[in-house]
């Protein structure tokens, strides 16, 4: 009997995760050489069954169910040793991967041992889902279109506690345990920090016991896969997906239907019937997300795109026409190709916008669907957001606002008022930038055409908000209320609803003075009457209409009030038919949500005082700070081994991997010489690591014993790689100018490490990827350099290359504009492992450099609240620059790095204004303080014992940045959930 991935017997074919109600898995047992899936039945003792507790760690109340697993049997704990571990990797590899039977490969090996770590995953999994539904637990629901999850296998074994057991069997079947990681492709859900981060909310959710879920898209091909070549960055399709993944589960019985463009009619009671158009079919693939230490192991939902096998033309295959035959199945199935598709094109566009609805259309489907089963036959609605809320990680899934609402009305029946009011305490929104690009703004046409019911709740909920302002303002003043709608109105450059524009003209028309009778001579009322005309300005070629009775001279004046009543409100909220019409999403976000959260404590103020200021005013109480965090099992638990080991020891016990505040313990012993010694070796063990993995990756050969100084994160001009190469090419050109001993005797030898990926079609980031790897390639041959100096950009930067590259650097550059990085959670892993930080005063680095201590953060560069005056001053003309960066341009367009024409690369950092020129993100501003910086870390490096000192503080600091702390922070502010632990 072959081992099953899941349960046999399942009580409903809509569970999103079956539990066998006649039977559990426990484990292996061995019978003629073949592993298989033992079953506890009703017939065991009583005393081998342990029976299944459930603690609410909030209240710290302990109860034992009576009946734990709801009238069927539980198990019992089942620790396999490395014997039993090897027979279970021999059976899957006999049995279930997708390899043929003749040898036993690393690829195959890697699949076996995954496999059979699922095995051991798949009953917590199982359980945890069981006990939220049976329970009906408050859940959070996490969305977010990037998950970067890195490599599974090691982060697994590592939460169950059986890395060596599994490093022992697998030595028996003849493979090292690391060789058979390193066979695992990492999962290309993602891209940058944003899906980094879900990453580690998942897992800290897990560990900490947390009732969630995320979901995301299944991408076939990820963002890319980067090649470095001669021309600098090439683009191929990633192929994690090539051989499969052993971790996800594909859930037949779970998918929902999701529509795209036909046409809106009415239906009963207000709600709309949305019909025609183009369906697919979203489908459930399911990953487990483990806790460390604990048997909570929570779902990763991704969803893939398809559609029935009816829609497959087979007449028109058969007469030839193969492309017509199957363009309906592939228009399905591109929507989840590519993360971030290309959208310069409207197809692009539409694509993206595609792939967003799809998400929230799905996912929200999914969760309501819960929530009824959960419900019983009596559906409350007022009661989902006690039990349900919703998490939009960035702008990407905030169409989950105006689907959460047509789903409410047009499926559920329920009104508009009810509906709104549903969603708007059932929504949350994280926002991860101030960068206008990342301020998701949608064309309204291409929204009316691919979402046309949507754009109704959309133009509904703007109404609303407009409403919603004129009752906390008023609209005495229309200037200021023009002002206020342009910043924090959902829909841009559209007219105003019909029932504002009536209330605008009655208010304009209310505040002109009413004609008053009094008892005059007649003479004094022709008088008063020319007076006023004279006042006014009114024109001598109307006194004839002034001749007549008083009744009717009264019905005129009237009537010329109200015209140009009307006049003057469409005059002043006109739509320039100039600009486009658009629909803002960050806006939407705010007006649809219940909580508004930065990520970083510099980041929530610009958020409060200039991003949303005037929805801050409006609704102060919507908005708060959860300083972003990464968990500290992947970023140095595991990935860094020798210093964990180090750690323990000096803190007298592990449980800081769950308490991260243990770390502080630390700070009492930094100045210990044998403490600073074993610190020094664990470094050095890592930087020969840093140093194989780079000869393997580029070829080039670094020595060890020079400074490793790392950048590595996403290429965009506002985090300023640009800055830092230049810095390179100076210190380059200053040693070509000395001697072999002056140059020996004046500079740190350093290996200068970069790694990340530009957008393809980002050209000026793609210029600067070209520029790094032409500068490497010039200084890295130079003999007279030697190993003073080398620069090596590392392709396809992934989580698993930083798992390498973090515990080996020793100084890591986050060297961003300040004020325009939201927080950044790669300076909080660097810390974390003991490297040093060069950087302004962004994002977290403020609050990295609080806790570190001032002494030991390099800090340079303008402030944030400098910012705006030093690009006012650039285009006024008024920058003057320094002669060393004005040195370093003429260099590079020297031509000493290669024939490549760097014009407009040099050239987007001249001139006081236009687009893509005068320096906007002021690298030539900060260039001076950079250099005299980096003079500032070469003489602290020089003194080994202050910089281990250094460095062990960054770790003592580093306790506040765990995604630990960021999640009791959102579970307890924002999402008011308790933590159940399965005991």
């Amino acid at each position: 009997m072959a081992a099953l991935p899941f349960s046999t017997t399942c009580r409903h074919s809509s569970s999103p995760l079956h539990h066998n109600s006649k039977s559990s898995f426990i484990g292996f047992s061995q019978r003629n050489n073949i592993w298989q899936l033992l079953v506890i039945t009703k017939s065991i003792s009583r005393k081998s069954i342990r029976k299944l507790s459930v603690k609410n760690v909030a209240s710290d109340e302990k109860q034992e169910l009576k009946d734990p697993l709801a009238k069927r049997d539980t198990f019992y704990e089942f620790i396999p040793d490395s014997a039993s571990i090897a027979s279970s990797i021999k059976f899957h590899a006999e049995f279930t991967t997708p390899f043929s039977p003749e040898k036993f490969e690393l690829n195959k090996a890697f699949f076996a041992t995954a496999e059979s770590v699922r095995d051991s995953l798949i009953i917590n999994w199982n359980a945890t889902n069981d006990y939220y539904e049976r329970k009906n637990v408050k859940l959070a629901y996490y969305m977010s279109m990037e998950y970067l999850q890195g490599r599974a296998l090691l982060n697994a074994i590592g939460n169950l506690q059986l890395l060596g057991p599994y490093a022992e069997a697998l030595t028996k079947l003849g493979h090292n345990l690391e060789d058979v990681a390193n066979k695992e492709p990492d999962a290309a859900l993602g891209n940058g920090g944003l899906g980094r981060l879900a990453s580690c909310f998942l897992d800290s959710l897990a560990t900490l016991n947390y009732p969630a879920w995320g979901y995301g898209l299944r991408y076939k091909y990820g963002l890319f896969k980067q090649h470095i070549t001669r021309d600098g960055q090439v683009e191929v399709a990633e192929n994690w997906l090539e051989m499969g993944s052993p971790w996800e589960i594909l859930r037949n019985d779970v998918s929902y239907p999701v529509k795209f463009y036909g046409e809106v009619i009415p239906g009963p009671n207000g709600s709309k019937q949305w019909v025609g158009g183009e369906n697919i079919l979203a489908v459930a693939y399911d990953v487990p997300i483990p806790g460390y230490k604990t048997r909570t192991t929570i779902n990763l939902r991704l969803w893939s795109t398809k559609v029935s096998q009816e829609e497959f033309d087979l007449q028109a295959f058969n007469s030839g026409d193969h492309a017509k035959a199957y363009a309906v199945l592939r228009n399905a199935e591109k929507i989840c190709y590519v993360l971030y598709p290309g959208d310069e094109s409207i197809e692009g566009k539409t694509l993206r916008l595609k792939q967003q609805y799809t998400l929230c259309s799905a996912s929200l489907q999914d969760i309501i669907a819960r929530f009824e089963k959960r419900s019983g036959k009596r559906v409350n609605w007022d009661t989902l957001p006690d039990k349900v809320v919703v998490q939009m990680n960035d702008t990407h899934p905030t169409l989950c606002i105006p689907e959460l609402i047509r789903i409410l009305i047009d499926v559920k029946g329920l009104s508009w008022e009810k509906a709104w009011n549903i969603t708007k305490r059932t929504v949350a929104y994280t926002n991860h930038t101030i960068l206008p690009e990342a301020l998701e703004k949608w064309s309204l046409t291409l929204l009316q055409d691919l979402l046309p019911r949507h754009v109704e709740i959309i133009r509904m909920i703007d109404e609303e908000l407009i409403h919603e302002i004129i009752s906390e303002y008023g609209i005495d003043d229309l200037d200021v209320f023009e002002q206020r709608l342009k910043k924090l109105r959902i829909l841009e450059n559209i007219e105003l609803p019909s029932s504002v524009m009536e209330l605008l003209s009655t208010e304009e028309t209310s505040t002109v003075d009413p004609v008053k009778v009094i008892e005059v001579e007649d003479n004094d009322i022709m008088a008063t009457e020319k007076e006023e005309k004279k006042d006014d300005d009114i024109d001598d070629d109307d006194d004839d209409d002034e001749v007549g009775e008083e009744g009717q001279e009264e019905d005129n004046e009237n009537l010329s009030i109200e015209e140009d009543t009307d006049n003057k409100v469409e005059v002043r909220f006109k739509v320039d038919p100039k600009l486009p019409m658009m629909v803002r999403m960050a806006n939407l976000c705010v007006a649809g949500g219940f909580s508004v959260n930065g990520v970083a404590a510099i980041h929530s103020k610009i958020v409060k005082d200039e991003v949303f200021n005037e929805f801050y005013e409006l609704w102060p109480e919507k908005f708060q700070n959860k300083t972003n965090g990464v968990t500290p099992r992947r970023w140095i638990r595991f990935c860094n081994p020798d210093l964990s080991k180090i750690i323990t020891k000096w803190i007298g016990t592990e449980d800081w991997v769950t308490d991260l505040e243990k770390l502080a313990i630390l700070r009492k012993f930094a100045d210990n010489e044998d403490l600073q010694l074993e610190w020094i070796e664990a470094k050095r063990r890592n930087k020969i690591k840093v140093a194989s993995f780079l000869k393997d990756k580029t070829g080039y050969v670094v020595n060890p014993s020079a400074m490793f100084d790392v950048q590595v994160k996403r290429i965009h001009e506002y985090k300023r790689q640009l800055l830092n190469i230049m810095g390179i090419v100076y210190r380059y050109k200053k040693m070509k100018e000395l001697s072999a001993e002056e140059r020996r005797e004046m500079f740190v030898p350093r290996v200068c490490i970069f790694g990340g990926k530009a957008f393809a079609t980002y050209v000026q980031a793609k210029r600067i990827v070209k520029f790094i790897t032409d500068v490497g390639a010039t200084i890295n041959r130079d003999p007279e350099i030697g190993d003073l100096l080398k620069v090596v950009f590392v392709p396809d930067y992934n989580v698993s290359v930083a798992e390498m590259l973090i515990p080996g650097s020793e100084l890591s550059q986050h060297i961003s504009t300040a004020g325009m990085e939201a927080s950044g959670t790669s300076n909080m892993k660097f810390a974390m492992n003991g490297c040093i930080l060069i950087g302004t005063l962004d994002g977290a680095n403020v609050e990295i450099r609080e806790e570190v201590g001032e002494d030991n953060f390099f800090l340079f560069g303008a402030r944030a609240e400098e910012i705006a005056g030093l690009r006012k001053e650039r285009a006024e003309g008024k920058f003057v620059p320094d002669p060393r960066f004005e040195e370093v341009k003429a260099y590079v367009r020297s031509g000493v790095f290669g024939p490549y024409n760097y014009d407009e690369l040099m050239g987007s950092l001249e001139g006081n204004e236009g687009y893509g020129r005068a320096d906007y993100f002021l690298v030539g501003k900060d260039f001076p303080s950079y250099l005299e910086c980096q003079e500032e870390v070469d003489k602290a490096y020089l003194d080994q014992k202050r910089w281990t000192k250094m460095s062990i503080l960054n770790t003592a600091g580093s306790y506040k940045f765990s995604s630990d702390r960021t999640i009791h922070e959102y579970a307890r502010d924002i999402w008011r959930i308790e933590p159940i632990e399965l005991a």
